[in-house]
């Protein structure tokens, strides 16, 4: 049997592991992050309508540049933002994958400040970037000197920054953004992949995009918008930036179902993002039991939970799962991840907590 190994493939590809969590099936799953409502019934019937009037022209190629569904983003987002200022693509992984072809490749450089999204190291990697792994302080904060420090030590051309952070679940204080905007020679990416859930107070990147041609917001409607499976992500960014990943796009990357789809979603955004405040209730439902058992928690504003375990996390994990809940080893030794979904699914959870 033929294996990679066999295969003239890159050299710095041997022996990585493609990205993913387990998709096991068992009565609890927690480990994706994924919204855990299912799609309001109105909702449903709205985009099979939407989908359906586009059946009958699938012979023909989607609007390339997705402009009815960038109008629609942009008014979601709010801020004065135009539809020249937002572009859309198959979940922000893609984005951000034309980010890196667009402003990094062989010969440049991207930083992040781990622990935090473990798919930016590998779209670095995918598009020949050289990624550098910034730190974090022991509690895993991020505080403007010592980002502002790294960014002069490294001199990147994309940096990366995540607010709330996966898998902390921490949002930056907007001070780190401003000053590594000042201090970047590049581009700045925030990774702002669930700034719905944030915390009351929490300040979006996007309102400081006025002003800062380098600044890149990146967005997603699989986490609040529930709509994973519809794969739409988003970002807001200089008219400028919007040209320049047009530039590597491929050729009709959107489909027409896809945009049609996210169009009926954001028109009846109401309903889908009616569960925000369910899920950030049973997230502080989880912080707040698992620190009065003694478990060390990171303050989230996200729709999970980063929480200490004794000993091997491996084996904490594998616990849970035995009980019928899945969450998500991170690969942090002494820590493991949590979504908050409902509040059966805490229930079960928490009970699961009890075994280890």
């Amino acid at each position: 049997m033929t294996t990679l190994d066999d295969l003239p493939i890159r050299d710095d590809l041997r022996g990585l592991s493609p990205y993913g969590a387990p998709q096991l099936d068992v009565p609890v799953r927690l480990n994706t992050n994924e919204n855990s409502y299912s799609v309001p019934e109105p909702v449903v019937e709205a985009i099979g309508k939407a989908v359906a009037a586009e059946l009958r022209d699938l012979n023909r190629y989607p609007d390339r540049d997705a402009t009815a569904l960038r109008t629609d983003l942009a008014d979601y987002l709010g801020h004065g933002l135009t539809a020249d200022q937002v572009w859309a693509a198959n979940g922000s992984n893609e984005v951000q994958q034309q980010l890196l072809q667009a402003f990094g490749g062989p010969g440049r450089t991207a930083l992040g400040f781990t622990p935090a999204y473990s798919m930016h190291p590998l779209l670095s990697l995918g598009t020949g970037t050289r990624w550098v792994p910034g730190r974090r302080g022991a509690d895993f904060g991020l505080t403007a000197a010592d980002a502002v420090a790294q960014v002069r030590e490294h001199a990147p051309d994309v940096v990366f920054l995540c607010s709330p952070n996966n898998p902390t679940g921490t949002a930056l204080d907007p001070a780190v953004v401003a000053a590594v905007l000042a201090e970047a020679p590049g581009m700045v990416i925030v990774d702002e992949a669930y700034a719905e859930f944030a915390r009351p107070g929490t300040v979006s990147a996007l309102a400081v995009l006025p002003g800062h041609p380098r600044l890149v917001v990146t967005r997603t409607m699989s986490k609040a918008f529930g709509f994973a499976g519809g794969r739409l992500g988003y970002l807001a960014a200089d008219p400028a930036v919007v040209a320049a990943v047009q530039l590597v796009r491929l050729p009709y990357h959107l489909s027409a179902l896809t945009q049609a789809a996210a169009r009926a979603a954001l028109a009846h955004r109401e309903a889908l993002l009616g569960t925000v405040d369910a899920i950030k209730a049973q997230r502080d439902r989880i912080v707040a039991e698992l620190r009065a058992r003694g478990h060390r928690v990171a303050d989230s504003d996200a729709n999970f939970v980063l929480f200490s375990v004794d000993g091997d996390p491996a084996a904490a994990w594998r616990t849970l799962l035995d009980a019928g809940v899945l969450v998500r080893d991170v690969g942090l030794p002494g820590w493991l991840r949590v979504t908050a979904g409902t509040p059966a699914e805490t229930d079960a959870f928490l009970s699961a907590m009890e075994k280890l």
